[in-house]
This record gives C-alpha cells, structure tokens and sequence, in this order.
C-alpha cells in the first residue's frame, strides 16, 4: 500500500500544476476553510444586513435600527467519479509514461474543462441582470461598446471595479481587438493580446466550456459534459469573484498498483469529484451575460 500512496503523491504534484495552467475559473475558486460544512452535502456561508441612517432626534435620540445576520445554506449537487485502468505491462512497455501521463492528462482534458463549463452556467442561471443578447462580427460589431455596457450595469449597482474579471468567448475577443488601437513599442514585432481592459483582467474561454446550460453524462453510455441543445453560447461575462463560491467537499484521486489490485493487473486511477458553484443571493448583481442569439442545435 505504501507504494500507492508515494504513486499518488508523484501523480498529485503534476496534476495540480496543470490544472493551474488550464482551468478558466481558477480565479473564482474559494478555500473551504471560509465554508462551514455541516453535513455530508450541505455548506454555509454567513450573510449580514442591516438598516442604514435614520434621522437623530435631539429630544430621543437614534432611532433604533437592527442587524441581521443569517446562514445562507448551500447544497452540494454535483458528485461525479470514474475508474480507469492500464494494464501492468501496457505502461511498462511505456516506460510508466501511459500510467504516468494518465492523471495530469484526465485532469486536464475531462475534469477542468467540466468544471469550467459547469461554473459557467451556474453564473448564466444566477445573475441578478438582464442577460443581453445580440450576435458579434468581427470587425463590425462594437465589442468594447457592449462590455462598457456590461461594467456601466455594474457600476449602477455599486459592485467593486476592483477585481473584476472579463470572461469571453473567442468571437468576441477577436471583435475586441479588432476595435482596439494599439501603439508598438518595437517596429518589427505586433502584438495584438488583450490581457486587461478598464482594469479587468480577460480571459478566453472555449465555445464548449462557455454555454448557458450544459447535459452532465451519467457514463451509461455516454461520459463528460456537452453544451445543452437549445441553450445558448456566451459571448462575454464580466465577473465579481465576491459573488461567486466554488464549494469542493472531495477532489482526490485514489491510485492503486497491480500488486493492490484485486480484481485486475492494472494500475487503477479511480478520481471522485464532490463538489457545486453557488451564486450568493446578495451578490447576484455582480454577474453580468451577454449570449448569442442563435440557439445551440
């Protein structure tokens, strides 16, 4: 058993710096430590409010106010896992690259892009503004005309500037750059990246992680995650991380070497996901979407 555990820890250090490499929400991410679970599957956060100024009576002085403060319940509903195994002499014959590359590659292409793409639409269902649609071309749309929409939007319900984080799909952030004047630097070298714009940090996110609602498999049949027929693609989404939790109850692998396993002469990769994204109620006000108009065939 001692050999699996030092397999785990070898495999664990490469996945976590893909997923730091690849995963579009890290920034979202929220330390559990800052959630209290209560239960197998449920998880609280804590929400004050309280009234605001009266007027002061020199006769009886202030007015009494109260403060609230309440536990927001949160659920955790997504609890997904698969087992997946190579044969002993299959990854000797690799020179332990088969098994090897198994868990940094699992993770990076099903589990991040599952998480991304799940996250995404929790933040399309959640958001306490109108969620404008409209088509964008490249080269004729306004880009940077609709995200100052989206920041003015913010702006009105006094969500932090700072911090604030511009997701969008690859259409739109062409149709960005497209209206952007750059000044170069170097004569001999362009460079058309956006990384910031009216201080939001821009990230591109795939059309197929960047959906209005997503079909999570059961893996009868079919595994992984696609876009939902008649949902919508996203083209931009401006982001305050405050409103945002990513709640993980378990992310472990569990690997185990032909000589452990029972039942088969593999190595087995057996990884279970527990986990949810909740939108605070008081914070949905720092969501903003603008989708396409077309729906997903």
């Amino acid at each position: 058993m001692a050999n699996s555990i030092a397999l785990a820890q070898k495999y664990l250090a490469v996945t976590d710096l893909v997923y730091k490499n690849e995963s579009k929400t890290i920034d979202l991410d929220f330390a559990n430590s800052e959630i209290e679970f209560i239960g197998a599957n449920t998880a609280k956060v804590f929400k004050l409010s309280m009234n605001g100024l009266g007027d002061y009576s020199r006769d009886t002085g202030y007015v009494k106010g109260s403060v609230t403060g309440a536990w927001e319940t949160l659920t955790l509903q997504k609890d997904r896992g698969v087992q997946l195994g190579v044969d002993r002499y299959d990854n000797e014959e690799t020179l332990n690259q088969a098994f090897g590359k198994l868990a940094a590659e699992f993770e990076r292409t099903q589990v991040i892009p599952e998480i991304d793409a799940y996250t995404f639409s929790k933040l399309y269902a959640g958001t306490g503004n109108t969620v404008v649609s409209a088509a964008i071309t490249v080269g004729t749309t306004d880009a940077p005309a609709l995200i100052d929409m989206g920041s003015q939007a913010l702006d009105e319900n006094e969500v932090p500037r700072e911090g604030r984080i511009l997701y969008v799909s690859p259409k739109a952030y062409a149709g960005l750059k497209s209206k952007i004047t750059r000044y170069l630097a170097n004569e001999r070298e362009a460079v058309k990246a956006v990384e910031m714009y009216d201080d939001m940090k821009v990230i591109v996110v795939p059309p197929s992680r960047f959906a209005s609602a997503i079909t999570l498999n059961s893996g009868s049949g079919s595994f992984g995650f696609a876009p939902t027929v008649g949902g919508y693609y996203i083209n931009f989404m401006i982001v305050h991380p405050s409103a945002v939790k990513k709640a993980v109850k378990h992310n472990m692998p569990k690997i185990f070497t032909p000589d452990v396993n029972q039942s088969s002469d593999q190595y087995l990769l057996d990884w279970r996901l527990y986990y949810d994204v909740f939108v605070l109620d008081n914070k949905t006000k720092g969501i903003y979407v603008h989708r396409d108009t077309s729906a997903i065939a």
